[in-house]
């Protein structure tokens, strides 16, 4: 009784999520080249590199980006790539109209050599043009561009995902235990000299099999970053884990912190310095400065050697706060070394995005997308067929049994029709041979014994 139900449950989850599966596939395969494409699409982005040339520190990029834009409040800057920094901010009050001011974007590109404005754009506002094609990809894999409503659908269509890869691989288990692995042995193959049928059947079941591990990671750090509270509920479950929430300091909104940029620099790196020292681990370069307002604290994020990430400074993954007005410690977050389940959540991320493992892997990603589309519609051919096979043999049973129906009843008036034509001129005659024919078909009806059990 239960391989029914997982058939079935495999069945309709498979087709509910096959719509948001393709759509998530096409844009995770061109986000596995988000920054190459960035280049492509967007090159007035990225500076000339300057490779004998060190760059502009990150409190004199935030200084000269404030300077290109005095309307609005530096809140964080970014060494995004070696030869791109990236700046954002936070609108400042209009005292005319007790409005924000409008700045009419949200990111700030600048020269990490000089600080001079390369480019700025609304994230994601593919109206914008050609600068704006990446980002507007990353939103619809990430959101369907619906912003939290996308987000939600497609953290539920995660966590289906993630369920199905289970009953899935339980599927493809011989049903009974005698010649196990020679007989599991054919669902690992591809019969490619068989029929459509058999061709998509295999694809299906040997891909899903042969992918399973990569696609269980797929899936579910996909819950990782779209369905938190679910994410965050198993890992803790199962690891020694500390969610985000544990790190993050309490709500104290200050909007004029005491520590400007420069000495919010020299606090970050004289306190990762001090932390370093005692844990153990060793800071390679510094990756961003930001300041939460309603926080009231400095984050200083730098590349250390309990980073996962490899490819490109974008997202190291070891930061720390400190206090906007004196300075004080608030926590350090480290990637590895700690928790098991962040290390773990680390990990995630990195094989998501992509950091981790080189061009090979990035290549792999991207095939990897289009081999989650052949299984979608595998699947979807494979319910198609079967429905279309239940259908005619419903149909076809149904068309016999009325056939021959429709055939005993037609014999029956033929025969009263000839009897009544020999013996019409004799009514009692014509009525006995009526009889005769009733208790002669009755003989030959097969007798019905009744099941008394």
């Amino acid at each position: 009784m239960i391989r029914p139900f997982f058939v079935l449950l495999h069945r309709w989850v498979g087709l509910a999520m096959t719509g948001f599966l393709v759509v998530v596939a096409l844009t995770g395969s061109l986000l596995a080249f988000n920054t190459e494409l960035e280049r492509v699409f967007a090159p007035q982005l990225f500076a000339t590199p300057r490779p004998d040339v060190a760059p502009l520190d990150l409190a004199t990029l935030a200084e000269r980006a404030q300077a290109i834009v005095p309307q609005g409040r530096v809140a964080s800057v970014l060494y995004a790539e070696p030869d791109q920094a990236l700046v954002t901010f936070a609108p400042l009050m209009d005292p005319t109209t007790g409005q924000a001011r409008k700045l009419g974007f949200d990111q700030l590109f600048v020269d990490p050599w000089t600080g001079a404005e390369l480019g700025r754009r609304r994230r994601g506002d593919i109206s914008e043009g050609l600068i704006n094609v990446m980002p507007f990809i990353y939103k619809l894999h990430w959101t369907l561009t619906f912003d939290a409503v996308g987000s939600t659908i497609l953290g539920v269509v995660a966590v289906a995902w993630t369920i199905d890869c289970f009953v899935g691989f339980y599927l493809t288990l011989p049903v009974s235990l005698g010649g196990f692995f020679r007989r599991w042995m054919t669902a690992w193959r591809v019969k490619w000299r068989g029929g459509a049928y058999r061709v998509n059947l295999d694809l299906h079941r040997a891909g899903g099999l042969w992918l399973w591990p990569v696609l269980f990671v797929f899936a579910w750090s996909s819950v990782m970053f779209n369905m938190r509270p679910v994410y965050e509920w198993a890992t803790k479950a199962v690891f020694d884990y500390a969610p985000r929430s544990a790190w993050a300091p309490p709500q104290r909104r200050n909007d004029t912190p005491r520590l400007d940029w420069r000495s919010a620099q020299q606090t970050g790196e004289r306190l990762i310095g001090e932390l370093s020292a005692q844990g153990g681990f060793t800071v390679i370069q510094p990756l961003g400065l930001t300041y939460s307002a309603p926080h009231g604290v400095y984050i200083y994020e730098v590349r250390s050697s309990r980073d996962v990430f490899e490819r490109s400074p974008k997202g190291g993954g070891t930061y720390l706060m400190f206090d906007g007005d004196d300075g004080a410690l608030a926590s350090l977050r480290l990637p590895t070394g700690e928790h098991s389940g962040n290390t773990v959540e680390s990990w995630l991320y990195a094989l998501h995005m992509t950091r981790v493992f080189g061009r090979p892997f990035q290549i792999f990603v991207c095939a990897l997308g289009f081999l989650v589309i052949m299984l979608s519609v595998t699947g979807v051919y494979i319910w198609w067929k079967k429905r279309r096979a239940r259908k005619y043999s419903a149909a076809r049973s149904g068309g016999i049994v009325g056939k021959n129906e429709t055939s005993e009843r037609s014999s029956t008036r033929e025969s009263k029709r000839r009897a009544q034509t020999v013996f019409g001129a004799f009514p009692a005659l014509t009525i006995s041979a009526e009889n005769a024919l009733k208790r002669f078909r009755a003989k030959r009806e097969p007798v019905r014994v009744k099941n008394t059990r």
